[in-house]
């Protein structure tokens, strides 16, 4: 049994770190409830505009969409995995990075990149995949344009056929507890399906419905970036909050097993002073 110093050392130690996840684990939370809400708020903006896209695309005649529609052999794929600058939130990058894995495994005998967004996933990828920088200033300020200037760089290297498909890889936010690995193709654009009998209402387009489709799909797009990165935001938040509330509780738990050895090992210690004092003082009488 370990001396009564270490333990009340190794109890110091403990009671330190226990204090540390708490506050992080108030500051995620603090952090979490303005990206929750920000999140929240813009996913039915985002479902209207592809609500939109799609109820026009649907009355047109032929294919719509220009160059962002247009379906070349995949020789080379851009995969954007989106993680965080920080750790210390549990599996959120790892599940991320195993993604990207999976689906260079995928895609196994074609060229596949990355274009990580975070530093975490740019620090372990760049090992393993041609990386295109690292965008992991976004984060310190998530704007809608910041994210749009991102948006247009993706954009032109599927236009000019640096690569034939890209996509988005991210955590989805569920709720604090739940973040869900998601991969959405971001170019080209997927046919659009929809079994949903569209309204073809006696409706006057100006510009023509072309011309709104083609300035439609670059907002579409960078709409989607923004989400899927707001997304990640939150998650990250969410999945830092609960890990360091396991922590914690660890912490606590670990902090309450040691107290009850160090009590233990002082009352054998004062138990056998007060044996040697017995035997001591009998020994004199004897």
């Amino acid at each position: 049994m370990a001396n009564l110093k270490e333990i009340r050392n190794r109890i110091t130690s403990v009671s330190s770190t226990m204090q540390i996840t708490s506050a992080m684990k108030m500051v995620s939370a603090a952090k979490l409830k303005k990206a929750q809400d920000a999140i929240t708020a813009m996913r039915p903006y985002a479902e209207k505009l592809t609500e939109l896209l799609q109820n026009l695309s649907a009355t047109l005649d032929g294919e719509v969409g220009g160059d962002y529609t247009t379906q070349r052999e995949v020789k080379k794929v851009l995969l954007v995995a989106i993680t965080s600058n920080r750790g210390l939130c549990g599996a959120f990058n790892t599940n991320i990075i195993k993604e990207v894995k999976n689906r260079s495994a995928f895609y196994a005998g074609k060229q596949v990149d990355v274009f990580p967004i975070g530093k975490k996933g740019n620090d372990v990828l760049v090992k393993t995949h041609k990386a295109h920088g690292h965008h992991n200033a976004i984060f310190d300020h998530l704007t809608f344009d910041n994210v749009a200037a991102i948006a247009d760089v993706l954009t032109e290297k599927f236009l000019s056929g640096e690569y034939d498909r890209i996509e988005l890889i991210y955590n989805q936010f569920k709720n604090a507890a739940t973040q869900i690995v998601q991969t959405e193709q971001f170019l080209p654009l997927a046919p659009i399906k929809s079994d949903v009998p569209v309204s073809t209402g006696d409706y006057i387009f100006e510009p023509s419905k072309e011309e709104i489709v083609l300035t439609l799909i670059p907002k579409s797009l960078k709409t989607q970036l923004y989400k899927g990165i707001r997304d990640s935001f939150a998650s990250e938040h969410g999945a830092r909050m609960t890990a360091m509330h396991k922590a914690t509780d660890n912490a606590t738990e670990l902090r309450n097993q040691l107290k009850l050895t160090y009590n233990k090992a002082r009352q054998a210690a004062i138990t056998n002073e007060i044996l040697e004092i017995v035997g001591g003082a009998e020994a004199l009488n004897g």
